[in-house]
């Protein structure tokens, strides 16, 4: 690994994957505090990161950077069973007495009020980590510190309990908080109107097969695993309770049978959905399974994906010279980012760390590492609950998703194209590239122009999914939207079906609704110059002839400057359109356009006879319904 401090010696006997072991873990932590710490002010109660503030302030920005960075702390700590080389919790111990004294003052160290949501509200979310990263520690922590200290520690957090969270995964942020509180004797009846809240509203958002909406509509991310399943499952580990653990542990349990697939063989979680700045958070959900023993994952391949997930980001520049995770991906990139990140908001990786309240004797560090699910076969996991469709090649190591389920629009709000979000919006991601920025070519995408204006996706509606032996599918319908003119066409929808086998995606679309004039465009995946991937898309029926290359000169996370193939065809009335897509890193595959032998389009169906074995897929509308018969 190329990062600013040391690292023990590879060990590629009990890591043959990744090499990393616990003290590659330990000494990550430790190399990560040690460089945010450079920057505390004096009393402890603030770590001031550079970089450009968040909307939520610099004092707000101050106060994510000591509790994000308390909770890899708090597990380092904790995992070592009170072994504290560094001093860290001393260092802590500290921020809070300062941080508390007169909490909401303009002055060098006071930490800010917490507020409701939509009154930088940003505070709430730091206190479940300060909670979370107290109640870890506090045999070595909390019951060393005074009195005094203890009771304006729990005055503040109390104002999570007391003000309105976001509606999403923030209700788990005052429940963190109750919990904590509860574990050291200063529960009460508002601690647990908090927590039963929370559960409440987790219940009507748990959609099947572990996976959560991340509020009432349908967003489902990363959140799932490192909010969603987290907050719950390690309460009730820690509290010891065997009923809750028993049923938020199951649901962890069916989230890894899927989730541990969205792993690339390079490590990579898929690159899908807000706050990817967090990083190697992705691996918290993994670590958490491995720690209750709630999880369809062997401890070797436990293992083998959270060490391969911290070893891709570390090994591809996510730290500064200064050894500061930057906000970014690899390095810095702005489109990654949300409005609400700041310098210290990369740190929620820091939730990766609970990996190490596993003990060293622990099966998840003794264990031999064993291939991640990507490396063993290809699979194709359709989850229909998310509106979801996994696609893993072993031979490549990608791993794809084809969304059909997911957006961030919530119930309330309207369908506006100026709010286009490509981490949404797109109906595929996938390990090794990124959507393009709102400003170029869209990827992955289905656009009716009418009148000169290209429509875009927001909300989406799943219509099923299901999958066989080898093979897969998914569906949705949405209403194309449009900016600069009229926001829609009246009538006018698409509905749209992902077929997986192998490599290949089979992309099919039925335009309904579309004006006289109107026109189709679909794009494939963006890569750039010199990847060793190859992004395929060929036209099978409904498109003009030949696929044209357009570029994206803003690049993508993975690489600064992108191109993409991009089929047209005409539209009106009701139209299909049907083409094969497909994103390869290794040789071997049939192109895209030899893998289909016949295309027989019907009234209201479209079959496919595959080249290579005759095997023939049926996509059928009205309703959608996806057959597939070997040849």
């Amino acid at each position: 690994m190329s990062i600013p401090f040391e690292l023990p010696t590879e060990d590629r006997v009990s890591s043959p994957y990744t090499g990393c072991t616990r003290a590659h873990w330990e000494a990550v932590a430790d190399g990560l505090l040690t460089a945010a710490w450079r920057w505390s002010t004096p009393g402890c109660a603030l770590l001031d990161l550079p970089g450009r503030p968040s909307r939520s302030g610099t004092r707000s920005d101050g106060l994510e950077g000591f509790a994000r960075t308390f909770l890899a702390a708090a597990f380092r700590v904790a995992g070592a069973k009170g072994e504290d080389p560094h001093g860290w919790l001393d260092r802590y111990a500290r921020g809070l007495a300062s941080g508390t004294f007169s909490p909401g003052r303009d002055d060098t160290e006071s930490w800010p009020l917490i507020l409701d949501h939509d009154v930088r509200g940003q505070p709430m979310v730091e206190s479940a980590s300060v909670a979370l990263g107290l109640r870890v520690s506090a045999p070595w922590l909390w019951r060393n510190l005074g009195a005094g200290v203890q009771d304006r520690v729990e005055e503040w957090l109390r104002g999570a309990l007391r003000h309105v969270p976001a509606p999403n995964n923030w209700y788990l942020f005052p429940y963190t908080v109750a919990g904590f509180l509860e574990s050291v004797g200063r529960g009460d009846a508002e601690t647990a109107k908090a927590r039963k809240r929370a559960l409440e509203l987790m219940e009507g958002w748990y959609r099947g097969e572990g996976w959560y909406a991340d509020g009432d509509g349908r967003a489902f991310d990363h959140y799932n695993g490192w909010a969603l399943h987290l907050y719950p499952v390690l309460d009730a580990h820690l509290g010891g309770d065997t009923d809750a653990l028993a049923r938020y542990g199951d649901r962890l349990r069916a989230h890894l049978d899927g989730f541990g697939l969205m792993f690339g063989s390079d490590g990579a979680p898929l690159h899908f959905g807000r706050s990817l700045t967090y990083r190697f958070a992705a691996s918290a959900a993994v670590g958490l399974g491995a720690l209750t023993g709630h999880t369809p994952l062997t401890p070797g391949a436990s293992r083998r994906l959270a060490s391969g997930s911290l070893r891709y980001f570390l090994d591809r520049g996510a730290l500064t010279d200064e050894g500061l995770l930057s906000l970014g991906w690899y390095g810095p990139h702005e489109a990654t980012l949300q409005p609400y990140s700041g310098p210290a908001s990369p740190y929620w990786a820091s939730k990766a760390f609970v990996s190490l309240l596993a003990p060293a004797d622990h099966p998840l560090w003794t264990a031999v590492e064993e291939p991640a699910p990507v490396e063993e076969a290809d699979r194709v996991l359709a989850l229909p609950g998310p509106g979801l469709l996994v696609q893993a090649t072993r031979g490549d190591g990608i791993v794809r998703l084809h969304n059909h389920g997911s957006d961030h629009v919530r119930p309330h709000e309207g369908e506006s194209a100026a709010e286009d979000d490509p981490y949404y919006g797109r109906q595929a991601y996938s390990t090794r590239t990124g959507p393009t920025a709102r400003e170029n070519v869209a990827d992955n995408h289905l656009s009716v122009v009418v009148n000169g204006r290209s429509s875009v996706r927001r909300r989406v509606r799943p219509l099923g999914a299901g999958q066989g032996d080898g093979w897969g599918w998914a569906a949705s319908w949405h209403r194309p939207v449009f900016d600069g003119g009229p926001p829609m066409v009246p009538g006018l929808r698409v509905e749209s079906v992902t077929v997986a086998r192998g490599p290949y995606e089979l992309r099919v679309h039925r335009v309904v609704g579309a004006p006289a004039g109107a026109r189709v465009t679909h794009t494939g995946w963006a890569t750039g110059p010199g990847e060793p991937l190859v992004s395929a898309l060929h036209g099978l029926h409904g498109w003009a002839p030949g696929a044209e290359t357009v570029r994206a000169p803003q690049g993508t996370a993975f690489v600064p400057w992108a191109e993409l193939p991009r089929l047209s065809g005409a539209a009106g009335g009701t139209s299909v359109h049907v083409g094969l897509a497909a994103l390869t890193g290794g040789p071997g595959s049939v192109p895209a356009a030899d893998a289909v032998a016949e295309v027989v389009p019907g009234e209201n169906d479209v079959e496919v006879v595959w080249a290579t074995d005759g095997a023939r897929t049926r996509v059928s509308f009205d309703p959608v319904r996806v057959t597939h018969t070997a040849g």
